[in-house]
């Protein structure tokens, strides 16, 4: 059995598996006649397709054929013109000499094109000159074709690989003269024109019979030049080179005679002619531009509008606005000046600083009341002064001459006698004061700012700010950082024994002497400190640190120091690139902390002073065994004598602090000191010793002492708040047995009359409460609390404590203090 009826015969076992299928036999053959059907069709297109590609292979080959026979014929009939025409017998050898005849034609070919080319420029030169002779407008036309020739071979010369030096040079060379002749011929005209109305007097004017003479002369100038100011850009180039504007002809020959006697006055040995005067040159084009300048808005506004109207010219300012023209046409004769001039000052620091100075001076003069921007737009021009700083490289001589200036001057300030002394006078009286010489040292910082704010290069901004304001607050730092230490260490016992310094001198240092001493280096912190946050804020400065900032986050070194470098010198937020930063973060940080330094050691030093006065008063104890006639005697209580070191130290301290600090420091260091007597006041007099009425009253009358010598020289309030704490013990620890009106003092008792106290205040014995009808109540309004009845309620539990402190005002007071202070009465002491 072959493989179809074995495939036939599975068919049917699979479609015939029961009786029951024999039914459906008709549908199955109708199945299968359908698919022979349907596979006979697909058999017939499969010969169709297989006939069709078989005939497109033959014509094919065929076409190939063909061609293949065309070629060759082609080819032979090539290699015999060859060998005709060379005069070869094989194509090998016709081809190297056909390929050189070739070469040859196409070199007379480019050698025609040349001599065609030569030929058009000769008769170009030719009409442009023979035009001068007779029509001088005329001769534009020729030149303008000229020109524009010469502009189209330049860049075919580069793509050629300079391919034809020598044509080029010729075409250059024969526009340039006919350039050159016919600006001697313009020039000429407008020269006459000028001659007529007696240029260069101030008030010259152009008559109207010759306004279109004039016209026409300024307009021939300037239609010789277009072609040269069309589409040539002039701006900032690589690195710190620009190319400068040019000077439009008529303003060169207008600025002729102007040049001429700038020459005769400052390059001869006139008496205008002085090497340490350079404003007067600088004055003498001011003066210029103030003396000419209607004349040429006047006169030749109007043909600079009318000639570049339209043109791509007309969008630089430097050219369509005549002043800015004529400052354009001014300057060149100062680049000569001050480029001869500063060789001749190069070696003399204070001629050298002074000139920098007035070029810059000028220089804003121009741009600001001239608003001269060189044809920048919003770039603006650098001025001469960056042109020489920078392009001529005296920059670098120029900052050394000013630091060496600024250092110099800074060590006169640091040298003079009153270096050290507090100024009372230049600041506000409720201001700290700072020294003479801080203050002296924050001008000379201000008048270098000032030297050095006319400048445009940042890059020269940044060198100055670091290298001489950075530096010189860095070197008063570390002075007054010295100052310091060298009292911290004249003030010890080891520095005593090692620095020679007696004890005499070391109790003046901690003296008044020694408080001055540090107010000195407290105030020259603090002034200095505000200086540089005020500056923070000026434009100037504000201007260098977003450049700083923008500059920082694109690239790794700021001229020629690193990004950590300038950041180190000025804020760390240069390289964590944090909002909130400013130029003078890190100096202004150092004088911060040598300003907190300062007032620690000074409240040190009071506190140290003032444990020292309180010494004879603690060790007194009269507190118990005092006794008066009445409370009444209060008021008229005496301060006790041991008292007095301390009242004079307060009172000869806090004057002088009250005179040389402002109100927020001296408020502080007061407080400070206070907190101090506060201190031993409560360890060693409340916390220790008891109390009769007659003690608690004298201890009050010397706390009211205490406060009225501090009030009276840091102000009213200012005692009572640091002392809070003592004047709340002495007024519980001096409660009056009785309560009664609050006008009236209880009487002051001995302390036998205290002895022999009534006890039924108690309400009766025992613990079961106030006797009938003696329960006490809530005091009426104006009403004293007694001290049985406070012993009561402070001794019962902390809420009644807290109530009853609150009554009598005391805030300071804990429940577990007061109940210690009132325990240190003497009616409790049992």
């Amino acid at each position: 059995m072959d493989d179809a009826q074995a495939r036939a015969a599975d068919y049917l076992d699979d479609k015939l598996q029961t009786v029951g299928d024999l039914d459906s036999l008709d549908a199955l053959l109708a199945n299968i006649h359908s698919q022979h059907g349907l596979l006979k069709q697909q058999l017939h297109d499969a010969h169709r397709d297989l006939h069709a590609a078989k005939q497109a292979a033959h014509d094919h080959e065929g076409s190939l054929q063909q061609r293949a026979r065309s070629f060759r014929a082609d080819q032979a009939d090539i290699d015999r013109r060859l060998r005709v025409i060379t005069a070869s017998e094989t194509s090998d050898e016709a081809v190297p000499r056909f390929e050189a005849v070739l070469d040859t034609l196409q070199r007379l070919d480019v050698a025609s094109a040349y001599v065609e080319l030569l030929r058009e420029v000769d008769v170009l030169s030719k009409d442009a000159q023979t035009q001068l002779q007779s029509s001088s407008n005329a001769a534009l036309d020729p030149y303008k074709q000229l020109r524009s020739l010469h502009t189209r071979l330049i860049p075919l010369q580069d793509n050629a690989e300079g391919a034809t030096p020598q044509l080029l040079h010729h075409i250059d060379k024969i526009t340039r003269a006919l350039r050159t002749q016919a600006l001697d011929t313009f020039t000429s005209d407008l020269e006459k024109v000028l001659k007529k109305i007696g240029w260069p007097t101030p008030d010259a004017s152009i008559p109207d019979h010759l306004h279109e003479e004039w016209q026409s002369a300024v307009a021939k100038l300037l239609e010789l030049q277009m072609p040269e100011l069309e589409g040539v850009e002039y701006s900032m180039g690589p690195g710190n080179d620009i190319n400068l504007p040019a000077v439009l002809f008529p303003f060169e020959v207008l600025v002729q005679p102007l040049e001429m006697r700038f020459r005769y006055h400052f390059e001869g040995d006139k008496p205008t002619n002085r090497i340490d005067r350079p404003e007067y040159f600088l004055t003498h084009i001011t003066t210029l531009l103030n003396d000419y300048s209607p004349f040429v808005v006047d006169y030749v506004q109007p043909v600079l509008l009318k000639h570049f109207r339209g043109t791509d010219v007309a969008l630089k300012s430097v050219y369509i606005d005549a002043t800015s023209a004529f400052i354009t046409a001014l300057l060149p004769m100062l680049r000569t000046k001050i480029g001869a001039l500063l060789p001749k000052v190069a070696g003399q620091p204070q001629l050298l600083s002074h000139l920098m100075h007035e070029v810059m001076n000028f220089d804003t003069t121009i741009r600001e009341e001239w608003r001269y921007d060189g044809g920048y737009g919003l770039e603006g021009w650098r001025g001469l002064a960056w042109e020489f700083l920078v392009q001529a490289d005296w920059f670098g001589r120029w900052l050394q001459v000013e630091k060496d200036f600024a250092l110099a001057r800074y060590q006169s300030i640091v040298d003079a006698p009153d270096f050290g002394d507090l100024d009372y006078e230049s600041v506000d009286p409720k201001a700290t004061k700072p020294t003479k010489g801080a203050i002296r040292v924050n001008d000379l910082l201000e008048t270098i700012t000032d030297r050095y704010r006319p400048l445009i290069s940042f890059s020269q901004k940044l060198r100055f700010l670091i290298e001489i304001q950075i530096a010189i607050f860095d070197k008063l730092h570390e002075r007054l950082q010295s100052n310091l230490e060298a009292y911290l260490t004249m003030t010890t016992s080891f520095g005593r024994a090692v620095g020679g310094v007696t004890k005499e001198e070391q109790d003046k240092l901690q003296g008044l002497e020694g408080l001055e001493r540090l107010c000195k280096t407290y105030g020259s912190a603090d002034y200095l400190e505000k200086a540089m946050r005020d500056w923070s804020d000026d434009v100037f400065f504000l201007d260098i640190w977003e450049e700083l900032q923008g500059r920082a986050s694109k690239a790794s070194n700021i001229g020629s120091m690193t990004v950590a470098d300038v950041a180190e010198r000025t804020s760390s937020a240069v390289v964590s690139g944090t909002d909130g930063g400013a130029l003078f973060d890190e100096t202004a940080g150092w004088y911060s902390r040598l300003r907190i330094r300062s007032e620690k050691i000074i409240i040190d030093l009071l506190n140290n002073n003032v444990r020292e006065a309180l010494r004879p008063y603690r060790n007194i104890n009269p507190w118990s065994t005092l006794s008066g006639s009445s409370a009444s005697a209060n008021a008229n209580v005496s301060t006790t004598a041991e008292l007095d070191p301390l009242l004079t130290l307060l009172n000869n301290t806090l004057s002088f602090l009250s005179r040389a600090l402002a109100l927020a420091p001296l408020r502080r260091i007061a407080r400070a000191g206070l907190a101090t007597i506060s201190t031993v006041l409560w360890d060693n007099v409340l916390g220790r010793h008891r109390f009769s009425t007659a003690g608690a009253a004298q201890l009050t009358a010397d706390l009211a002492a205490i406060c009225r010598v501090v009030d009276e020289n840091v102000g009213t309030g200012a005692a009572e708040a640091g002392l809070r704490k003592c004047l709340e013990g002495a007024q519980l620890v001096g409660l009056p047995v009785k309560g009664g009106k609050s006008e009236i003092k209880a009487p002051v008792q001995t302390n036998e009359e205290e002895a022999g106290e009534d006890w039924g205040a108690w309400g009766g014995e025992g613990e079961e409460g106030l006797g009938e009808g003696k329960r006490v109540e809530a005091k009426a309004a104006g009403e004293e609390l007694g001290l049985w009845e406070v012993e009561k309620r402070l001794f019962a539990d902390n809420k009644s404590a807290r109530e009853v402190l609150d009554e009598l005002g005391m805030e300071m007071l804990t429940e577990t203090e007061a109940r210690a202070v009132l325990g240190r009465r003497v009616e409790l002491a049992g």
